[in-house]
């Protein structure tokens, strides 16, 4: 018998895959609800540690799925969640493909393609608005972080310097 909190996993981010336009980082603010508030799998500390240690390895942006999965229910958790969020979007895409490209000329393809991006860019907004209220507690750290995207956002010094400092500064209590 399949534990329950498998099906779970597996429904949760099955249903979650069709929704990742822009890839699952555009998903981060729906998948800490379900996560964190719903299922409360987990805390906003882990959540944010989760997020942390998906983006620093090596390897696609959907790992965050697979630590999860993995803190949910160890390897079985992170193979269905990983299998889970991969299999149905992936389905899709090869079934609707080869349509897409017989209408690579028609307008509503262009249409559908320039609507896309901003729907990503505000889901990848989210994202970083979601992450910033799990990892920061105090108001020190809400202003890193503002002064931070603020200084990415407007010089062209590379964001990683900036996050650096940002560390820095939290490692000797600042924030």
């Amino acid at each position: 018998m399949i534990p329950p909190v498998l099906v779970e996993l597996a429904r949760q981010f099955g249903t979650l895959s069709f929704l990742a336009i822009g890839g699952v980082n555009a998903l981060i603010p729906e998948i800490h609800r379900r996560v964190v508030d719903v299922q409360q799998w987990m805390t906003n500390a882990d959540f944010a540690q989760a997020f942390a240690i998906s983006q620093a390895s090596p390897g696609p942006n959907m790992l965050i799925v697979s630590v999860i999965g993995w803190k949910v229910d160890g390897f079985a958790g992170a193979l269905v969640a990983t299998v889970a969020i991969c299999a149905p979007a992936s389905i899709l895409t090869f079934a609707v493909a080869h349509v897409w490209d017989r209408f690579r000329d028609a307008p509503l393809r262009a249409a559908i393609q320039r609507g896309l991006a901003p729907v990503t860019v505000g889901l990848v907004l989210a994202s970083g608005y979601v992450l910033a209220r799990a990892a920061d507690e105090t108001l020190a750290a809400y202003a890193m972080t503002a002064v931070t995207a603020i200084l990415a956002l407007a010089t062209r010094v590379h964001p990683l310097w900036f996050l650096a400092l940002a560390a820095t500064l939290g490692a000797f209590g600042v924030g």
